[in-house]
């Protein structure tokens, strides 16, 4: 179905085209009208199915921009995943001039926190630790609160959040909209649903969303390490995720990998926000080809284009193992699905055997000497962000103009508050760091260094 039919302004339907929503999704189709009626909605979709813009879209649809209260919270269980969430808001956010949306997650400044906070927001999008940290502290208030989102409630319930947030509720009026979007639906959703939602209406869409096209080898192998490498010689992804059950494992086979000259990085609980930021930068703009992480340091990394999934361990259960190779086939495309166990975990594995998944014994792949992956870019980090006014065009126009670098030449840009970084292609990233150390930005000097 057609946005159009939706009563949505004219200026909301615009800008709903210029950024490429021509037609809902099946979980927008569900749920956006009950959203836009302001029912309560507990509902199951996907990763990748277009659940942001339906609550997105919900909740922008309906706010007031003359009051600068807070309107709307979404509490996700990742900061990765409420950056995610804040990006999206702001694209559809366009259609409307003033609309402030305010990031609150652990790992920033506190003190930066409450001085955007004396500005007001109206809509937050935070993890429950810090969004009660705000509360507890009385920088943040929600008695203006209308919509209270719950992004990937399963998740949140996992990773032991629900006493946060029901004593974020607590600070929230009890005549709400609450939507509750969560991967699965088992009782502990339906008893959170209860809970915390009024006459909720339920939505399930994963039987009418097309499947992801993944196809998904298992390899039994008696040296993981050895068989990762081999696979990616038979198979040459472009990028991959490759998962680990602990954040020590993670680390340890991307140095592993880094040995033999495959260029990989890992993503784990014991990073700092900024590493955090600079891994994934590299991952999602091709200046490394290989994460390695863990499911909970996962969680929120939206990759649309991701060639391969690897399970170096095997996941805690099937629930675990389909949100992980979820990740890749996406949008249409072809992903490769792979699984490495040893003998011992012979029995784990029956439980995934089935008539699409492929069972190998690892020496029929071939072992290729003086293998390496090598990234397309490598990213350069500009010491200035948007505090500074920074904006992707200067420093586009500073590296094809006084660099003299052509446009192909120069892959993604991500800025950020205090930083910028560009993927720059592999054998012009030295020329470019050259020019840009001794050239200007926007009429000013900034640091500039390869990450």
């Amino acid at each position: 179905m057609k946005f159009s039919k939706l009563p949505l302004s004219k200026e909301m339907l615009t800008t709903l085209d210029s950024i490429g929503y021509k037609s809902m999704t099946p979980i927008q189709d569900e749920a956006l009208p009950l959203i836009i009626e302001g029912k309560d909605v507990i509902a199951q979709a996907k990763t990748g199915s277009g659940k942001t813009a339906a609550f997105g879209i919900g909740i922008l649809n309906r706010l007031d921009v003359k009051k600068f209260r807070v309107q709307s919270l979404v509490l996700c269980p990742t900061r990765e995943l409420a950056d995610q969430v804040a990006k999206e808001l702001r694209r559809i956010a366009r259609f409307k001039h003033n609309i402030k949306i305010l990031i609150l997650c652990g790992g920033e400044s506190f003190g930066r926190q409450l001085g955007s906070l004396e500005h007001h927001a109206h809509i937050i999008v935070g993890t429950p630790g810090r969004v009660l940290k705000h509360l507890n502290k009385e920088s943040l208030d929600l008695s203006n609160l209308e919509t209270l989102v719950l992004d990937e409630a399963d998740r949140m319930l996992d990773m032991g959040f629900i006493e946060e947030i029901q004593s974020v509720l607590a600070f929230a009026p009890k005549k709400r909209q609450t939507l509750l979007f969560s991967a699965t639906y088992d009782d502990e959703i339906m008893q959170i649903s209860k809970q915390l939602q009024r006459d909720a209406v339920s939505i399930k869409t994963e039987s009418i969303e097309a499947e992801n096209k993944i196809t998904e080898y298992f390899y039994e192998t008696d040296n993981k390490q050895e068989t990762l490498i081999k696979v990616f010689t038979k198979y040459k992804p472009s990028n991959v995720i490759v998962f680990t059950n602990t954040k020590i494992e993670a680390k340890e086979l991307a140095d592993e990998l880094q040995k033999v000259k495959i260029d990989a990085i890992a993503i784990h609980g014991d990073l700092e926000q900024y590493e955090r930021n600079d891994v994934l930068v590299q991952f999602a703009n091709r200046s490394c080809p290989i994460l390695v992480a863990t499911d909970v340091a996962a969680r929120g990394i939206d990759i649309k284009e991701l060639s391969m999934v690897v399970n170096f361990d095997l996941p805690h259960g099937l629930e675990t193992y389909t949100h992980r190779i979820g990740r890749t086939g996406r949008a249409g495309l072809e992903g490769i699905a792979i699984t490495l166990y040893e003998i011992s975990e012979e029995d784990k594995v029956d439980e995934y055997k089935n008539d699409k998944r492929i069972f190998a014994k690892s020496d029929l792949l071939k072992a290729v000497t003086n293998f390496e992956m090598k990234p397309e870019f490598v990213t350069l980090v500009v010491e200035g962000g948007k505090k500074d006014k920074l904006r992707a065009g200067d420093l586009l126009g500073a590296l094809t103009g006084d660099a003299g670098l052509k446009g192909s030449s120069i892959g993604k840009i991500d800025i950020y508050d205090r930083q910028s970084y560009v993927a720059i292609q592999r054998d012009l990233v030295e020329e470019a760091h050259k020019k840009l150390n001794k050239g200007k930005i926007k009429g000013k000097n900034f640091a500039v260094w390869i990450l």
